[in-house]
């Protein structure tokens, strides 16, 4: 019995940490005391475990390393300065003049506050890459006003949830800056592979609902003409956009020569800040160029898309690294929460306290996850896994097919902190080994993942959007009617479809793969490779300089001294070289007297 349980340490081990989770025991502490516990117990079986066994007391002094390590990660810095992003923004009420003023653009559609929640949750997503800060602001600001314009309750919860959840995937996101540590790759990369797939899943939620206003046209009706305070005006601003994109065409052009290839991000600069200067001056100055719509959309997108630039633009340009980008992300989002009066000394410390504690609780999950790998690792439990893995019938897709639905089952209990810092060690080593790409394989598992935010009962998403909604009924402040409570269960079954719209997106992923690995830039077939050797002599044609001899076998040119030819050998006779100089004859020596010394 003992030589059965010292050679199946590693299976016994990762059983007894998902009990430790499934019990409900904290994550970092279930890590770091399994870890230790199985130490104490590998050490003493390790003479019964047939050499599967690789511990010994004196490895416990490598956990101060392994942590020193962990804390000196520069990649990990990230993390906190996108929270502290996120977090001022979420509380300098960007979000809400984003809802409210893609709201009156899309207001006379039908369905038009949902493809405004889910627009304004992509940018959110591209500007703060917080879950819980998205989430609760959209349903603070936009739930309201979907139940006063009579919303189907599922439909509103669902898009509000599924949309916050688009800061899982689309960059900066934070889960993104975790898989790449943990894949031993570059968050830039990792960024660049997950910006069509996010797009993508943007597209498929309002797909979602352009359907579902068809089918079921009383669930989401388009605003009053009452509700539409900016008015129309859609005519001008597509007049604006116009004149800004012949104004950055021309900067283009104009700047070519002198910046080359920066020329077109350059150029779209000047045209943004033109347009958005003329709309400012236009609402101070009263001169009516444009209509107030025009106006409002162009003054509250432009700062937030000028700040996603600042971020993922010089990150994707390589001017700046992830951590310095985000360092610039947090500062630019001060600006901006400055230039709105809403920049206060309360809001700064809600944000430090906010941001200490997700970082805290980052740090605490790899410590504990380093005292867990040293002893898994030490029972061969990496290896035991690889093989686990690969051996699966079917190959690479057999491996895929396997390691998603395990990711998904195990999201219905595990968030993607934890997945990504206990499951993503494990499986990385066996995908690697199957020639798998790893940006494609971790951007994959990050959707897959995005559904621990959304699956009922224990979706993160749901939970936040539960906090905020109504529980009891209340008088609506425009309109004086009552409205309803939202119910729990109104919430969970809201969030099924789109639920099946990230199963989708996982497919997609798998089937077209080019959708990432576009980030490696175009590839070059080997066999459509040509190599083509330069002619040899001649100064006039392309190739190497001829130094100013005719090419082989061409006559001489005209004007150019005519050689002689060589003259012929006489292979009869051996060959001469040269008569041999005549040597000096030695002296002859006087044998009959003695030889003289001086």
């Amino acid at each position: 019995m003992i030589e059965f349980i010292a050679q199946n340490m590693a299976p016994i081990m990762f059983a007894s940490l998902v009990i430790f989770l499934l019990i409900g025991y904290p994550v970092a502490f279930s890590l770091a005391a399994n870890g230790l516990l199985f130490f104490f117990i590998a050490v003493e079986l390790a003479p019964y475990s047939n050499d599967t066994i690789h511990l010994s007391w004196p490895l416990l002094y490598a956990l101060p390393e392994r942590f020193w390590g962990v804390m000196s990660n520069e990649t990990l810095l990230a993390i906190p300065f996108f929270t502290f992003m996120g977090i001022v923004l979420e509380r300098s009420g960007m979000a809400e003049d984003l809802l409210d003023t893609i709201g009156q653009l899309f207001g006379p559609v039908r369905g038009g506050l949902a493809y405004a929640v889910i627009i304004v949750g992509a940018l959110l997503a591209a500007t703060t890459g917080v879950v819980a800060a998205s989430v609760i602001a959209m349903g603070l600001i936009s739930l309201p006003i979907m139940l006063r314009y009579g919303y189907d309750r599922r439909a509103a919860t669902g898009v509000i949830a599924a949309s916050g959840t688009l800061a899982q995937i689309i960059p900066p996101s934070l889960v993104l800056i975790v898989l790449a540590d943990q894949l031993g790759r570059s968050v830039g990369d990792m960024y660049a592979g997950a910006i069509i797939p996010g797009l993508i899943l943007t597209s498929l939620y309002m797909g979602y609902v352009l359907v579902l206003s068809f089918l079921k046209r009383d669930s989401m009706p388009a605003l009053p003409p009452e509700a539409r305070t900016l008015g129309h005006g859609v005519t001008s601003l597509i007049v604006a956009l116009i004149v800004a994109a012949a104004i950055a065409y021309a900067a283009h052009v104009y700047l070519t020569p002198a910046h080359g290839a920066n020329a077109d991000i350059l150029g779209a600069t000047v045209g943004v800040a033109v347009i958005y200067a003329v709309a400012i001056a236009d609402r101070t100055l009263g001169l009516n160029l444009m209509s107030r719509l025009a106006q409002q959309v162009i003054i509250v997108l432009i700062p937030p898309l000028a700040l996603i630039f600042l971020v993922l633009g010089t990150i994707f340009l390589g001017v700046a690294t992830p951590t310095e980008g985000g360092a610039m992300g947090a500062v630019g989002a001060l600006i901006m929460a400055a230039a709105k009066g809403r920049l206060t000394l309360d809001v700064i410390r809600q944000a430090l306290a906010s941001t200490t504690r997700l970082s805290a609780f980052v740090m605490f999950i790899l410590i504990g996850a380093r005292v867990f790998s040293l002893t898994f690792y030490g029972v061969n439990g990496h290896l035991w896994v690889e093989h686990l893995l690969v051996s699966l019938p079917g190959g690479e897709t057999g491996f895929l097919i396997a390691v998603n639905i395990l990711v998904f089952f195990l999201a219905f209990f595990l968030d993607f902190f934890e997945l990504a810092f206990i499951i993503v060690p494990l499986l990385a080593p066996a995908a690697d080994r199957l020639g798998i790409d790893l940006i494609w394989f971790g951007i994959l598992l990050g959707i897959n993942m995005q559904t621990s935010f959304m699956h009922p009962p224990f979706g993160f998403a749901l939970f936040y959007l539960r906090s905020v909604a109504a529980r009891v009924p209340y008088l609506d402040r425009i309109t004086g009617k009552q409205i309803a409570p939202v119910t729990t269960g109104q919430i969970y079954w809201g969030a099924v479809p789109f639920v099946c719209i990230q199963i989708i997106m996982v497919g997609l992923t798998i089937a077209f793969p080019q959708m990432v690995m576009h980030y490696k830039g175009e590839t070059v077939d080997p066999a459509n490779v040509e190599i083509v050797l330069p002619p040899l002599g001649g100064d006039s044609g392309p190739g190497l300089p001829g130094l100013g001899l005719p090419p082989l076998g061409a006559p001489p040119a005209d004007g150019a001294p005519a050689t002689s030819a060589p003259p012929a050998n006489d292979l009869s006779a051996p060959p001469s070289f040269g008569e041999k100089p005549a040597e000096p004859a030695p002296p002859a020596n006087d044998l009959s007297q003695p030889p003289a010394f001086n």
